[in-house]
């Protein structure tokens, strides 16, 4: 991130993270609550349909983007990179740093990134170091324990659920902001 503020030292620079989670008809099920000596029931029905959540997430500010995709792909992440780089206002007066891990659809030379966005790759199996990987538990809430008719079902309970997100600063910042992050904005 030095490196970074060294090249441009007339430009704001900030540190982001992204992953992506697949998301499906295959249900979530998780533990619940019942009546002593009875069991809980939640109606699932096994299909595999999906689409994937792309998340960019600031860590100490606990701002985020979400994009739902139909899947992940070299295309996708390229139409991501630039709603994204878009959405935050990359360019010459704006330089990211997007700590990524080094999926295929990442590391591809067919890449296209942004003027002012910058691809850092963590090391290979080390998702511990990745803070968006703790934001999919938050968006799966909704998700468990259900039964969707149809996937554009889920994708509007998952919709509504990012956008509520987005309004959780605190909570997104308390789940991806590690100890160890980088505190400069």
């Amino acid at each position: 991130m030095q490196a970074l503020q060294q090249a441009y030292p007339h430009a704001h620079v900030e540190l982001w993270t992204t992953d992506q989670h697949r998301l499906g008809l295959k249900p979530i099920v998780r533990r619940a609550w019942g009546r002593r000596g009875q069991r809980p029931h939640a109606v699932v029905q096994h299909r595999y349909q999906w689409c994937s959540l792309y998340a960019f997430v600031h860590p100490p500010s606990g701002r985020t983007i979400w994009l739902l995709r139909p899947t992940v792909s070299i295309a996708a992440f390229n139409l991501a990179l630039a709603e994204f780089a878009q959405a935050v206002g990359a360019g010459a007066d704006k330089q990211l740093l997007l700590v990524l891990d080094g999926a295929g659809w990442h590391v591809s030379p067919q890449v296209q990134v942004p003027v002012g966005l910058h691809l850092y790759f963590l090391p290979p199996y080390s998702p511990e170091l990745q803070p968006a990987e703790r934001l999919w538990p938050l968006t799966n809430e909704p998700l468990a324990n259900r039964h969707f008719r149809d996937l554009e079902a889920l994708q509007d309970v998952q919709i509504q659920r990012c956008l509520t997100l987005q309004t959780m600063p605190r909570i997104i910042r308390a789940h991806t902001n590690f100890h160890w992050w980088p505190q400069i904005a």
